[in-house]
């Protein structure tokens, strides 16, 4: 059986407000004069041989009655294939691979004091993960309906077209405004031998449902391409576009085969101050990063072979995924009754793009590589406790010397100015250097 899932997700007006618009594989189309924005996403593709499982959610920004979302499939898919998904899934995952912050407090450094500290280190989990959280049916010209139904709220449409004009032209007489630009793309598309799922929302069913936000759409597909279609997306987008793209595999993790795939950097110390304000951190490093890359990578922030039920993180910022919610994200081959679930690999990449630095969909791969990674970046707290011995000295010296790297990691990461993260860490010129003085201690602690 051919099947393929797509979840999309938006705010509605009057629903939970969107402080921005979220990209997606497809295009937004507003009826009537509303312009819809679209600026990041999440994207997860679950995939085992053939087999392919696609889940997307994306806010929109704008105010229509009703909207319709136009992804390219390779295949028309049947009512029965199509289902309604919860977004909290998608979530779930974003939080629980996000980049992360973990700590870590100096043990005594007069042993006679508390022994049992002796060559360990006391382990705080930072509690806050980044958060960096269709229309009238007919047949008309090159346009074919393959197949139009209803399930619950959505009104769904598959299309097939021999030209992007004439599809452009079948949007525009059932009410909806196409982006500019939209046609040329449609029409690679159309070349390629692809259908247009069309979505369409009954606003006034989904309130007599009881719902005030989109539910996602499921759908489904097999087919020998692992492709994410990323250029309809830049279509009606006003500026660069976010992409999470998580995905889930038996064999390995997944990195990009046309762009090159980045690891952020990980495992190294940043200043304490970075905890009060690590979501802005990241951005900055992120921001550097793809700076560097020169704006066309695709990011790993994420690669773990996850058990489900079991820690899959280091630390964890999230509950354990379920293999309930694995299954329901198309990780198909984990086990839902008694016995050993299996496992799946999650890898989650990171892409900040544009039709100039993207302009080919982007194709992945499954690799080998099960070993597990993540982005993740280290605080060490200096022991502050009351005791006094001969070892504190050399201790001292080792906590100034740590700071002056910490200052330097944080330079290196985000491009910022040693001497105004030397002044944000409490440090100045007249204390360039360590000493046994009282004052010099208090003012390393401040």
């Amino acid at each position: 059986m051919k099947w393929l899932t797509l979840v999309v997700s938006a705010l509605l007006a009057g629903g939970a407000a969107a402080p921005s618009a979220q990209a997606f594989c497809g295009f937004y189309v507003a009826q009537g004069d509303a312009k819809i924005f679209n600026h990041a996403s999440k994207v997860v593709l679950a995939r085992d041989g053939n087999r392919t499982v696609l889940t997307m959610v994306s806010d929109f920004q704008g105010d229509p009655k009703e909207f319709a979302v136009v992804v390219p499939v390779p295949v028309v898919p049947e009512k029965g294939q199509v289902h309604i998904g919860d977004a909290a899934w998608v979530d779930h995952l974003d939080a629980y691979s996000a980049p992360r912050l973990v700590e870590y407090t100096d043990p005594n450094p007069c042993p006679e004091a508390e022994p049992h500290y002796r060559g360990g280190l006391a382990l705080e989990i930072a509690g806050d993960a980044i958060a960096l959280k269709a229309g009238v049916i007919g047949t008309k010209g090159s346009i074919r309906v393959e197949a139009q139904y209803k399930v619950d709220e959505y009104e769904i449409v598959i299309l097939s077209a021999t030209e992007g004009r004439g599809l452009d032209q079948w949007l525009k007489a059932n009410g909806y405004r196409i982006p500019d630009g939209a046609p040329a793309v449609l029409q690679s598309y159309i070349k390629q031998g692809m259908f247009f799922f069309v979505a369409k929302v009954d606003v006034q069913e989904q309130k007599r449902l009881g719902y005030n936000y989109l539910r996602p759409i499921q759908v489904a597909f097999e087919s020998p391409k692992f492709v994410l279609p990323i250029r309809l997306g830049m279509v009606n987008a006003d500026g660069p576009q976010e992409m999470f793209v998580f995905t889930l595999t038996r064999q390995g993790r997944v990195e990009a085969l046309n762009y090159r795939t980045v690891k952020l950097p990980t495992g190294i110390d940043v200043p304490e101050f970075v905890k009060g304000e690590f979501p802005d951190f990241y951005r900055l490093v992120f921001a550097d990063q793809h700076r560097k890359a020169g704006e066309s990578g695709v990011f790993l922030e994420y690669a773990w072979v996850v058990v489900p039920g079991t820690p899959s993180c280091d630390p964890c910022t999230a509950p354990y995924l379920t293999a309930a919610e694995l299954r329901s994200l198309g990780a198909f081959w984990i086990a839902a009754g008694p016995g050993p679930p299996g496992d799946a690999v999650l890898t989650r990449l990171h892409l900040r793009y544009d039709g100039r630095h993207f302009p080919e969909d982007l194709q992945l791969m499954m690799t080998a590589d099960r070993e597990n990674w993540q982005a993740r970046y280290v605080l060490h707290h200096p022991y502050r406790g009351p005791e006094e011995c001969p070892q504190l000295v050399e201790y001292r010296k080792g906590v100034w010397e740590r700071r002056r790297k910490e200052a330097e990691n944080y330079c290196s990461l985000t491009g910022a100015r040693f001497d105004g993260i030397r002044a944000k860490m409490g440090v100045d010129e007249r204390w360039s250097e360590p000493n046994e003085s009282l004052v010099w201690w208090e003012r390393l602690w401040k």
